[in-house]
C-alpha cells in the first residue's frame, strides 16, 4: 500500500455539491453516478417487464461475484451473494461446530451482526465469549495476541473479528492475527465492512473460513446486498435458506447464496461499484484517504482534541475525542456547515472517500473550530 500513488480525486463522479464536505462513508456512501444508472435501468426492466426481458440477471449475479471476489483476492467460486453481512456471519456461525467449553473472542462494542449469532452459538454449545476490552493505549492487536495466547483459558473454539474497530478505525491487524489465530486451530470468520474497498485485504494470505462485506459502504453500491466469501473446506454446509439457486448442482460458495438472488436492479449497482473500486485498485485508494485522515487529524489536533497515533488508526477512518465528551447538538451544528460526520460511542467518527478533497478537510477543520472554540 505504501508504494502504490495515490488516486486523484473522484468527486467529479458523483452528485456532490461544491459546499458539501460529506466525511461519512463508513455510515452510507452516496452513488456515483454509474452506479445510479446501473439501478435506474434496473427499475425500468422491472416497470416495463414486457420490453425489457430478464435474460442478463444470472448474467449480473455472476459478474457480481467476480468483482466481489476481485476486491478480497479470492476465486469466484468461492462467494456467496447473500443479503446483509448479518446473513453472512449468522451462515458461517450455522457451519461452525466447536466443541463445547472454548471461548469466542471478539472486541469489545464490536457491530451487533459480529455479535450476535455466536452469542447465539454459544448459548447452544457452551461456548464463553469472551470481549476483549478497549485497551488503554489504543493497541487492540496486542491486547489480541495477548488474549489468543493467555494461559489457563479456555482453548479458542472461534476468533469473530474485523480489520478496524468500526466506531473509530482503531487498527485490528489480521496480517498479525489471523497466524495466531490459526496456530490455536479455531475458526476465524471476518466482518470486513468497513475495509473491502477502503485497504487492502488478501484471503489467500489471512486464510479466513469466512469473511463478509456489503456495498453500501465502501464500495460505493446499494444497500441489501452482500457478499459471504467461504474458504474452499467450508463450501458444503448448510445455507440459511434453501432454494432453487443453491442447490446441487450449484458450485462452491454458490450453496449459500440468498433467495432471489438474481435482482436486476441491485445486483447491476453491486457490480458497477465493486468493478469501480477494482479499477482504480484498493492501495492507491487507501493512501489517498490515508492522506486526506492525516491532514484531518492535524487540523483536531490544533483544535485540542484527542487524536489517535498514525501507527493505530487506519487510512480512511479517524475517531476523535473532545476533551469532557461531544457538546450537545454538535453533529447538527455540523451539517449546518454541510459537514457531514457520524457520532460513534461518544466520540467523532470522519471518514472520507475517493471524492473527499483537500476543501473538505478545511471546511471541516473551520466547521469543528466555530463549534467547539
Amino acid at each position: 500500500m505504501h508504494t502504490a500513488e495515490p488516486l486523484a480525486c473522484q468527486r467529479h463522479l458523483f452528485e456532490l455539491p461544491d459546499d458539501v464536505s460529506y466525511l461519512d462513508a463508513a455510515a452510507w456512501s452516496p452513488l456515483p453516478r454509474t452506479v445510479r444508472a446501473a439501478g435506474e435501468a434496473g427499475i425500468l426492466a422491472k416497470s416495463r417487464p414486457w420490453v425489457h426481458g430478464r435474460d442478463g440477471d444470472a448474467a449480473w449475479a455472476e459478474r457480481a461475484r467476480a468483482a466481489a471476489a476481485r476486491l478480497i483476492g479470492a476465486e469466484t467460486d468461492d462467494i456467496a451473494i447473500v443479503g446483509s453481512v448479518s446473513h453472512a456471519i449468522a451462515t458461517a456461525a450455522r457451519n461452525l461446530a466447536p466443541t463445547p467449553g472454548g471461548r469466542i473472542l471478539r472486541v469489545a462494542d464490536e457491530f451487533p451482526s459480529q455479535c450476535l449469532a455466536w452469542d447465539r452459538l454459544a448459548a447452544e454449545r457452551g461456548l464463553l465469549v469472551e470481549a476483549v476490552p478497549r485497551p488503554g493505549d489504543g493497541d487492540w492487536t496486542a491486547a489480541l495476541l495477548d488474549a489468543i495466547a493467555r494461559p489457563g483459558t479456555p482453548p479458542l473454539a472461534v476468533a469473530a473479528l474485523t480489520p478496524l474497530h468500526w466506531s473509530d478505525g482503531s487498527i485490528i491487524d489480521l496480517d498479525r492475527l489471523a497466524p495466531a489465530v490459526r496456530a490455536t486451530g479455531a475458526a476465524l470468520v471476518v466482518d470486513a465492512t468497513q475495509a473491502v474497498g477502503a485497504v487492502p485485504l488478501d484471503v489467500s494470505w489471512l486464510r479466513p473460513d469466512f469473511l463478509a462485506f456489503p456495498t453500501y459502504k465502501w464500495t460505493l453500491g446499494p444497500y441489501g446486498v452482500a457478499f459471504l466469501y467461504a474458504a474452499p473446506g467450508r463450501q458444503g454446509g448448510s445455507p440459511l435458506e434453501e432454494n432453487a439457486g443453491n442447490q446441487p448442482p450449484a458450485a462452491g460458495a454458490r450453496r449459500y447464496d440468498k433467495g432471489e438472488r438474481n435482482d436486476g436492479v441491485t445486483l447491476p449497482m453491486a457490480a458497477t461499484g465493486m468493478e469501480l473500486v477494482a479499477g482504480w485498485g484498493v492501495a492507491p485508494v487507501a493512501v489517498r484517504l490515508r492522506a486526506l485522515t492525516d491532514q484531518l487529524a492535524e487540523g483536531a489536533a490544533s483544535l485540542g482534541l484527542s487524536v489517535p497515533p498514525s501507527a493505530l488508526r487506519s487510512p480512511h477512518i479517524l475517531g476523535l475525542r473532545v476533551p469532557g465528551g461531544l457538546p450537545a447538538g454538535l453533529i447538527g451544528r455540523l451539517r449546518g456547515d454541510k459537514v457531514f460526520v457520524s457520532a460513534r460511542l461518544g466520540g467523532l467518527r470522519l471518514s472520507p472517500h475517493v471524492w473527499a478533497d483537500e476543501a473538505d478537510v478545511a471546511r471541516c477543520v473551520a466547521a469543528l473550530r466555530a463549534a467547539l472554540c
